[in-house]
């Protein structure tokens, strides 16, 4: 069943659930759900997009709140156990790496919440731990301004692949 067909289709309760597992943010998973039916994939696209872009910086963190820190893979399973199967997948290229790169990403992420308020947000499907660490470092650099809508349009990558995966 294609994803806007199963939201379409689900009981409120279930599409919330579906939405929430894509997304943290509670304003936009209300609106999606009020937007319903999508009728396809494209305008299920569309209307998530331009919900997500329309919500404040508040809701943007409070969805950075739903993702483990990249790398923190004993975190990831204790408090994220919804959707630990999800950023397990989109987080592969931290699998094989050596601990030396794991320390730099702890170290960076640590750096990058405190400079910014949230946690290091990045698609991190396709990408290994040395990618993941470049662009860590690189956005370190970033004003505050410039790096909330930089995390808010990863955080958007990854609702897109997520809507998708339903």
């Amino acid at each position: 069943m294609e994803p806007w067909t199963r939201l379409d289709r689900a009981s409120d309760a279930e599409a919330r659930a579906l939405l929430t597992q894509c997304c943290g943010a509670t304003r936009w998973v209300d609106r999606m759900l009020a937007r319903r039916p999508f009728g396809s994939r494209d305008r299920l696209l569309e209307i998530a997009r331009d919900e997500w872009f329309a919500l404040s910086t508040a809701d943007w963190c409070e969805a950075f709140t739903h993702h483990p820190r990249i790398g923190d893979r004993d975190n990831l399973r204790r408090r994220f156990a919804a959707t630990a199967h999800l950023s397990e997948q989109e987080q592969r290229g931290v699998s094989s790496a050596s601990e030396d790169i794991l320390t730099a990403l702890a170290d960076g992420n640590r750096d990058y919440e405190a400079r910014f308020g949230y946690i290091f947000i990045v698609c991190a499907s396709g990408l290994t731990a040395e990618d993941m660490l470049r662009r860590l470092q690189l956005r370190l650099s970033h004003s505050p301004a410039q790096e909330i809508h930089i995390a808010a349009a990863e955080q958007a990558k990854i609702t897109e692949r997520r809507l998708l995966g339903l």
